[in-house]
């Protein structure tokens, strides 16, 4: 639960390092297309932050659940893939990453569904 807590925390404070890196580091250098892209890597790096936080919370109430934990993992995986491979793609503009965002998107998807099935279980 801790080590979620903290995990979380830590992409919270990145996505919005990022964010302001994109809007002014980035501004003029990359196209508004990849600009855009990278801003969809920052929001949704930032979502999935804060669910990686509220699983943490949750595990305080059940701390030995296996689907909480995969959740939070499939969550951090989601944003290694999803949101790397954008930021990537925004500054590289090579556009076969795009085919590594989807399995972010999977394991992003996946990582909600077990987070619900925990909820319906345990809560």
């Amino acid at each position: 639960m801790k080590a979620f807590i903290i995990i979380g925390a830590v992409n919270a404070f990145l996505a919005v390092a990022l964010g302001a890196f994109g809007a002014h580091g980035l501004e003029g250098k990359i196209s508004a297309k990849y600009l855009e892209i990278w801003k969809t890597g920052v929001t949704y790096q930032m979502f999935h932050s804060m669910g990686i936080l509220i699983i943490g919370a949750i595990m305080m109430k059940i701390p030995q659940s296996s689907l909480l934990t995969w959740s939070g993992w499939l969550m951090v995986a989601g944003i290694i893939l999803f949101a790397g491979s954008l930021y990537v793609l925004a500054v590289t503009q090579i556009s076969v990453l795009g085919a590594i965002t989807p399995l972010g998107g999977v394991a992003f998807l996946t990582a909600w569904i077990l987070l619900i099935i925990a909820a319906v279980k345990y809560l």
